[in-house]
């Protein structure tokens, strides 16, 4: 296919798991798309290869997405490659789990450096250069509504991220552009499944009334809906993509 939009995207941490699935949904809807990584050069290579082979376009970014100057120069980049940014999708993001008890300074600190100063370097990014009528797409977590022991610093980032949601909807309402965010459940990934044996995986499928795990695509879906056009009337809203499990 050829792009059948100007718009142009930026998702952040798109290299693997939910954040490639939403690259390659966007492209295929038409945008011009910036795989945004940190580490996973590859990867993120062999995605744009594939969406281009496809007949999208698409680029590749490097930037941590905790560092404010790095991702000015990754809007700089998309700017200079497609001529402005339409949309932000803040997915990067780490999840390191213990009891509170048992968590170290260094894995708190680096779970809110990426978290929630990542997605606020986003969203202070996008609020002075995306062009009217855009579109902001969180990503949260449904882990926020169930309280689980072990969750305790990783839910807090992610509600925090909840919070600026709501807030930035207001703030830039009057330009036309909305804020969401996704809180996905339970979703097959190789970093979900990781330490994760069989019984414990049968146990989570259970936990959902459609008796299933989440996949890359269910979470893409609900992205590609609120950054199109049929969703603007959508705004500073949570929407929790988990299948029913709360």
């Amino acid at each position: 296919m050829t792009p059948s939009t100007n718009k142009v995207a930026i998702v952040t941490g798109a290299s693997r798991g939910i954040g490639a699935a939403i690259a390659r949904r966007l492209a295929s809807d038409g945008l011009s798309v910036v795989v945004n990584y940190a580490g996973s050069a590859g990867a993120a290579a062999d995605l744009v290869a594939d969406i281009e082979k496809a007949g999208g376009r698409a680029m590749t970014f490097q930037a941590d997405v905790s560092d404010p100057e790095a991702v000015t120069r990754l809007f700089d980049a998309a700017e200079a490659a497609y001529g402005g940014v339409d949309v932000l999708v803040n997915n990067a993001g780490i999840m390191k789990l213990a009891p509170l008890a048992q968590v170290d300074d260094a894995a708190f600190d680096q779970t809110i450096a990426i978290n929630l100063k990542g997605t606020f370097n986003g969203l202070r990014e996008a609020a002075n250069r995306l062009r009217d009528g855009g579109r902001i797409v969180n990503l949260s977590t449904s882990v926020i509504g169930l309280y689980q022991p072990g969750y305790g610093v990783y839910a807090a980032s992610k509600a925090a991220v909840e919070a600026l949601t709501h807030i930035l909807a207001k703030e830039l309402g009057a330009r036309g552009v909305t804020v969401n965010a996704v809180a996905p459940g339970p979703v097959a990934t190789e970093l979900f499944f990781e330490g994760k044996d069989e019984a414990t995986l049968d146990r989570i499928r259970q936990m959902n009334p459609l008796g299933r795990l989440g996949d890359v695509g269910d979470i893409a879906s609900v992205v590609s809906l609120l950054v199109g056009p049929n969703a603007g009337w959508i705004n500073g809203q949570i929407v929790r993509a988990n299948g029913g499990v709360v």
